[in-house]
């Protein structure tokens, strides 16, 4: 079941951490060594034992993704890995084959529509950067949009600084189309984030919208409504990128931005980065999980569907 990760469950795993990070996930996540093990024993012996689950990494980065979303809760930790799981088999156009050497991809990728910024934010967090005017609705999909997220966002979940901190989003919405806003439908982007949401083992702590246009407040208040509370909270909107400086060190932000680095040389690294992991990341579609069609998730996702009434191209837009 390891996926090609090796792992031994009488062998107490100590991932050490830094002192300062050790400190954090101490305060914040109840996080020590004895409570580490024991849930990492616990999390494999689940995995082992559960009915439907065909194959899944059990290495200490992949299972600590979920424990440490859910602050070492066990039964939440697995639930949240078992969603996990059912959701990349019930959703392969958004979450599988995640090649960097994908045409597509690629190509995004080149267009500098999503890179992760070089440095973090004041609170130590990964700062995801994205620009909506360098992704051509009329050329890609939403769900090629959804595998270039899925593909930066796998390459960072296994950084033990980024699962305890978590990961703050800047989105600069300037030169935003209405193919964009017609790019999801109504359904699908609800789905997608009730995705992100319960079955994305990342700690989303902050968002960031700026320069977004009049013609598009609608549907940002409709997608942004589709939030739990706590994320809802979490949500802010700016008028411009001098706005991003008050909570981004600027240094840290493409030079196109007021930073020092290139967009293109922080587009050049990622690429890097991506293919220095492209083995595991391809692996990914080696877990598997027998989908239950009448199981609690499924009919989460179809009493979903139900509540729907109507898709973002029938918004009135001014």
């Amino acid at each position: 079941m390891g996926v090609g990760y090796d792992s031994d469950d009488n062998t107490v795993e100590e991932c050490p951490l830094a002192d300062g990070l050790r400190l954090v996930a101490k305060q914040e996540l109840r996080e020590d060594d004895v409570i580490r093990s024991h849930s990492l024993r616990a999390m494999r012996n689940w995995i082992r034992k559960h009915p439907d689950i065909v194959n899944c990494r059990t290495d200490a980065p992949f299972l600590l993704r979920f424990l440490r979303t859910k602050k070492f809760s066990i039964p939440m930790a697995q639930d949240m890995l078992e969603r996990y799981l059912v959701i990349r088999q019930l959703y392969p156009q958004w979450f599988s084959k995640l090649d960097v050497d994908d045409p597509v991809i690629s190509d995004i990728l080149d267009s500098g529509y999503l890179v992760p910024l070089p440095g973090r934010d004041e609170f130590g967090r990964c700062v995801m950067f994205s620009c909506a005017g360098r992704f051509d609705p009329y050329k890609y999909t939403s769900a090629d949009m959804a595998r270039v997220h899925a593909l930066i966002g796998e390459s960072l979940m296994d950084d033990p600084e980024n699962q305890i901190k978590g990961y703050s989003y800047v989105n600069d919405e300037s030169g935003l189309l209405m193919g964009h806003m017609t790019l999801w439908s109504f359904s699908d982007l609800k789905r997608i984030i009730r995705c992100l949401q319960s079955s994305t083992p990342m700690r989303h702590k902050s968002t960031y919208f700026i320069n977004v246009p009049n013609f598009a407040e609608k549907f940002f208040t409709a997608t942004v409504s589709f939030l739990n509370s706590k994320l809802k909270s979490r949500v802010k909107f700016y008028s411009g990128q001098k706005d991003v400086q008050k909570f981004i060190d600027p240094k840290y932000l493409p030079k196109e931005y007021g930073g020092e680095i290139p967009l293109a040389t922080m587009i050049v690294e990622l690429k890097k980065k991506l293919r220095a992991k492209r083995e595991m990341l391809m692996a990914l579609d080696d877990m598997k999980i027998n989908v239950n069609g009448k199981g609690k998730i499924i009919s989460e996702f179809d009493d979903m569907q139900k509540e729907l009434t109507g898709s973002f191209r029938k918004l009135e837009v001014d």
